[in-house]
Parts: C-alpha cells; structure tokens; sequence
C-alpha cells in the first residue's frame, strides 16, 4: 500500500503548512516517509523558474533524497487536489559508494553513476534494457547532462518493498530513478507528456 497524505491548494502554492502528517501504513510496508515542507517549496520555486519549459502543471515530482532508500521517498503532488502518493525509489551507486542506504552526493558528470540534483521535464517514454522507461531532460546546470547520461525512469529487482523492509535499504542504479516494478504504471502515466520532476536533499 503506498503512502497518501492531502496538502491543500493553498499550501501547495505556498510551500505547505509545516508538520504535514502522513497516513498509518501497514507495519510490514516500506517506512512511511511525508513530504517535506522544505522539498516543496524549494520545488515550487524551480518549477516557477522553468515553467515556459513544461507543457503540463497538473503533476509533479519531488525525489527527497535527504531520506534513506528504505523509505518512501519519491513523491507525486497532484497541484489539483492537493494529494500526494509516495513511493520508493534508489539512488546512484556512485551518491552512495559504501551503501549505506543514504546518498551522500550528487553529481552531473558522465560516468559518476551518481543520482543529480535539480529540476527535470519528462520526455519520451521507450522500452530499454530495464524495460519501460522514461527519459529526461535536466534543466539546471547541475542536472543538464541527464539525457546524455540517460539518466531516466525505470523499475528493476533491487528496489522492492521487502528489500526496504528486511534489509532497511533498497539497492543502487546507475543515476536513475528506479522505482518499484509496482509503481511504474503509475509514474510513467502520470508524469509522461512534458511534466516537472525536482530532485534534491535538505
């Protein structure tokens, strides 16, 4: 079961009221992980930034790594309804390099197998070695060689909820956002067509 919680319009647009709690999950599921105040409004203020250069502002996601990866960390905000869906999601081997679960860095540089940083509009989805996946373009100087180091959206074994829960971490991709063959569906659905991903710590 992943993780809802209902942030108002209001908050949204305003960074969030602080203390936003997140809904009981099962003992047993991945740890519950809410949306940072924090995230969202450093997100909201990228996405003012590079609005002119995505095509759709109904949905956005925020990865927060300054969680660990047995927590639900990705998060899809519906600017609409004010609802949000967290999930699990790795970061790069390279952020990681003894892994410990937590990134300890980013890095925009080819051959870093590093997660980055920055804001991103989603692109062309397509079927690669991983299966279905999604591509990105980075639009800061700290994420723009995403699509050359294709950085995208996949699933893959190492990112379970039982990998979360019984060895307190998922495993590590190359710099992608991998999440759970579970969640694909989802965020392949509702980010496609040129919509606004914010990846960060606090």
């Amino acid at each position: 079961m992943r993780e809802s919680l209902s942030l108002s319009r209001r908050g949204l647009l305003g960074g969030l009221a602080a203390g936003a709690a997140a809904l009981s999950v099962p003992a047993r599921a991945a740890m519950p992980s809410p949306l940072d105040p924090r995230m969202m409004a450093r997100a909201i203020g990228s996405f003012g930034k590079h609005r002119a250069k995505v095509q759709k502002a109904d949905i956005i996601a925020i990865a927060d790594y300054s969680r660990a990866s047995r927590e639900r960390r990705f998060h899809l905000v519906d600017m609409v309804s004010g609802t949000t869906t967290s999930m699990l999601v790795a970061h790069g081997r390279g952020s990681d390099p003894a892994h410990s679960g937590w990134l300890q860095q980013f890095s925009n540089s080819d051959g870093s197998y590093a997660s980055c940083a920055g804001a991103f509009v989603t692109a062309n989805e397509y079927v690669g070695k991983h299966g279905r996946s999604m591509r990105l373009i980075g639009l800061d100087p700290t994420n723009n060689n995403a699509l050359d180091r294709a950085i995208v959206i996949h699933t893959a074994p190492y990112v379970t909820e039982a990998m979360a829960r019984d060895m307190g971490k998922v495993g590590r991709s190359q710099g992608c956002f991998t999440v759970t063959e579970a969640d694909l569906q989802q965020v392949l659905t509702r980010l496609g067509g040129g919509r606004f991903l914010y990846s960060d710590k606090v």
